[in-house]
């Protein structure tokens, strides 16, 4: 959530307490370590606190033994919260795990004073709302460890090893760590491609379905470029090295995705903001429910004010609010990566959605550069303007060629004859009139359009200024890949709306209940430890929510 924030190793953020997006997917396996420590912390609490549980709902508790059970479960198990939350203290930025550490703490410590005295106690309270928000934890881990998995796994099926060939002739096998720009690389059929190049020797067919979700073949030739990780089909061929290590596709596409993760959409500035005030709230209304059951309250006043305040804090809890936006964006992000669809950060997902002109290049995106309209080109115009884009065809090519072009692919409206601070002009005009636009090209000249636009699309098959002046790059090339980048963003973005419309509804009414509104109408007191399983449970629902656009439709 919080971009500006960096570490050396996995861990909280200082500020919201969540756990740290990493910066380099290829090492996001030590997020493995951090869920299996989680994951037994969890065991261990649940297999301690069940028979608190059970002791507690017997209607014939055992003090001495439920604090002894309880004891390691806060002391140990509820260590990274109690971690989280101090660091919030520190940074003095409150946040979700405030709230969970107040609970936990308020809970244990009262019920050991009640222990001595002989009072009502809240062991059982304590020990699950340990377990219930590791659960929460480790969920939560295991769904963002989910949303990478897919792009190492394309890093993995990278070869270790190249077969070079020597200027005179002979072949030997190396690393893929020695292989150099401007090397001869041997690959047999069935193997997989080793870095970017192009063919400069023999013919065959490639599957590229790992980058450009496409799952026909590709059929190569001298010249076409080869993606370095695909697989070959039909025969052997020799390829040019032209791309190695940070710089082949793969680990572009990788770094994009990560930083997609990390960054923040418009809307989460709602969230942010909403939070800075919410923790700080919410321990008021403990405060005051805490008061309100000593003055006002039915005998016994303490226990009840205790169970009160405590549910307060922990049902309060904003990890649903905190997980609505970066959830969607990250599951986003790598769905749209495994369709060949990249989007450098979560603005440039939220705002194509929004998007109501699309500005598009003639040459080398409406045709395949040989002067040819794409066969995709009449299809993906009318798919883009069902989905409510005016498409507007900026070319620098003559009147009459490029309304030819435009009469071919269904665009109506046409501004021909552009150099390229024309086109960056064009953007500026429609965005005076109020139009939120989208640009899309594939060349040089198309740079400062890509980069004035709200939203930029870049052709993968165009050059590097083009792709590095765009917000988002279709990986392929192909024109159908802007329909499926709008329909992505859209669906995102609803997504992300009925997360936070979630999280606002459902603290909306669990405040009060926790509370004790209901009490004086019902005599319903909500138990800490049903808060706990409620705030847990939120969470849940958010996170599922937000790994169905995994499954998403394109």
């Amino acid at each position: 959530m919080h971009p500006g924030v960096r570490s050396a190793s996995p861990g909280a953020c200082p500020s919201c307490g969540m756990a740290l997006e990493p910066l380099d997917l290829r090492r996001a396996a030590d997020e493995g370590d951090e869920l299996r420590v989680m994951t037994i912390r969890f065991w261990i609490a649940f297999a301690l606190s069940a028979p608190v549980v059970s002791l507690a709902m017997s209607g014939r508790p055992i003090p001495w033994l439920e604090a002894l059970l309880t004891t390691p479960v806060v002391v140990w198990c509820a260590v990274p919260l109690f971690a989280r939350a101090w660091g919030s203290l520190l940074s003095r930025s409150v946040n979700m795990f405030t709230l969970i550490a107040l609970g936990i703490g308020v809970a244990y410590l009262y019920s050991l004073a009640a222990l001595w005295l002989g009072a009502a106690s809240y062991f059982d309270s304590a020990a699950a709302i340990v377990t219930l928000v590791l659960l929460g934890q480790v969920l939560e881990l295991r769904a963002r460890t989910r949303t990478s998995a897919q792009i190492r796994a394309l890093l993995g099926l990278t070869p270790k090893t190249a077969l070079r060939i020597a200027a005179d002739g002979s072949e030997r096998s190396i690393l893929l760590d020695e292989i150099r720009v401007g090397d001869r690389l041997r690959v047999h059929r069935g193997e997989r491609i080793p870095v970017d190049g192009s063919v400069c020797e023999g013919s065959t067919s490639v599957d590229e379905s790992m980058v450009t979700g496409e799952a026909m073949p590709v059929e190569k030739r001298k010249a076409d470029h080869v993606i370095g990780g695909t697989l070959n089909g039909a025969g052997s061929f020799v390829m040019t090295v032209e791309r190695v290590g940070s710089e082949t596709l793969l680990s572009q596409i990788t770094q994009m995705v990560a930083q997609a993760a990390r960054s923040r959409a418009p809307v989460q500035r709602l969230a942010d903001s909403v939070a800075g005030y919410f923790v700080p709230a919410v321990i008021g209304i403990a405060v005051v429910t805490f008061f309100g059951w000593m003055i006002l309250g039915p005998y016994p006043r303490l226990s009840h004010a205790i169970e009160a305040a405590v549910a307060v804090l922990i049902i309060a809890c904003p990890c649903v609010l905190g997980l609505a936006t970066p959830m969607s964006i990250a599951v986003a992000s790598g769905k749209g990566a495994s369709a060949g669809i990249l989007f450098k950060d979560a603005q440039a997902l939220e705002i194509l959605c929004r998007a109501d002109t699309l500005l598009i290049d003639k040459t080398g995106t409406l045709t395949t550069g040989q002067d040819t309209v794409k066969e995709s080109a009449a299809g993906t115009m009318h798919a883009l303007r069902a989905l409510g884009l005016r498409v507007v065809m900026v070319t620098g090519d003559r009147e009459e060629r490029a309304r030819a072009v435009a009469r071919h692919a269904g665009i109506g409206d046409v501004r021909a004859g552009l150099l390229p601070a024309g086109k960056a002009a064009i953007v500026e005009e429609e965005q005076r009139q109020g139009h939120v636009v989208a640009m899309a090209g594939d060349g040089i000249n198309d740079a400062p359009a890509l980069a004035r636009a709200d939203v930029g699309i870049a052709m993968g098959s165009g050059t590097d200024v083009a792709i590095e002046s765009a917000a988002v790059t279709l990986v392929k090339g192909d024109l159908t890949g802007i329909v499926r980048a709008r329909r992505l963003s859209t669906a995102t973005m609803r997504n992300v709306r009925q997360n936070l419309f979630f999280a606002f509804v459902y603290n909306a009414l669990g405040i009060p209940i926790a509370a004790g509104v209901l009490y004086p109408f019902c005599g319903v007191l909500l138990s800490p430890m049903i808060a706990a399983a409620a705030m847990s449970c939120s969470s849940v629902c958010v996170i599922a929510n937000a790994l169905r656009l995994g499954h998403l439709d394109l």
